[in-house]
C-alpha cells in the first residue's frame, strides 16, 4: 500500500513524501519490536546494551564511554541504564580503583540467558523486512548510508 493510501493524505514533493514515508515506516518496524521487548520487561536502549555486551565480551568488561559509542540513541543516559540492567542482574560493573568514576562493565550469564531467550524478537525483526529479497535489503542499506552522509 503507498504512504498516500496509508495515511490518506498529499505531499509538497516526493522529498517530504520519502520523509514521511521513512518515519512512518520506522515507527511500524518500532512499535512490533517493542512489543517483543516489552515480554521481556527491557527497554529498546537497555536491549541494545545487552547486545553491545553480548557482542564485544571476548574484549572483557567495557566502559560506559564505550557503551555510548555504540548506542542507537545517541542521547540515552548509559549510566542509569547500566545501574538498572544491573539491579536485575543482567550486568556486572566494577569501579576502577584508580577513577571511581569509571566503571568496568560485561554481561553476566542472566544476561546471556535473556538475550537467548529473546532470539525470537531478532527474527521477528528479519521478518519485518522480509518483503525485501537480499538485492533490496542491499540497497535499502546503501540508500539510508548515502542519506546520513
Amino acid at each position: 500500500m503507498s504512504i498516500e493510501e496509508e495515511l490518506k493524505g498529499r505531499f509538497r514533493n516526493e522529498y517530504h513524501k520519502g520523509l514521511i514515508n521513512l518515519s512512518y515506516t520506522v515507527k511500524q518496524l518500532s512499535y512490533n519490536f517493542l512489543q517483543s521487548l516489552k515480554k521481556h520487561k527491557l527497554a529498546e536502549s537497555q536491549y541494545n546494551i545487552l547486545r553491545v555486551l553480548r557482542g564485544f565480551r571476548s574484549e572483557g568488561a567495557v566502559s560506559i564511554g564505550f557503551l555510548k559509542e555504540r548506542m542507537l540513541d545517541k542521547h540515552s543516559d548509559v549510566s542509569r541504564l547500566v545501574d538498572k540492567l544491573h539491579e536485575r542482574g543482567l550486568i556486572d560493573r566494577t569501579e576502577n580503583k584508580e577513577d571511581r568514576r569509571q566503571k568496568a562493565i560485561i554481561i553476566t550469564p542472566k544476561g546471556l540467558e535473556l538475550l537467548s531467550a529473546m532470539d525470537e524478537c531478532e527474527e521477528k525483526v528479519d521478518k519485518l523486512l522480509g518483503r525485501l529479497d537480499p538485492e533490496e535489503i542491499l540497497v535499502l542499506n546503501k540508500l539510508l548510508d548515502k542519506i546520513r552522509g
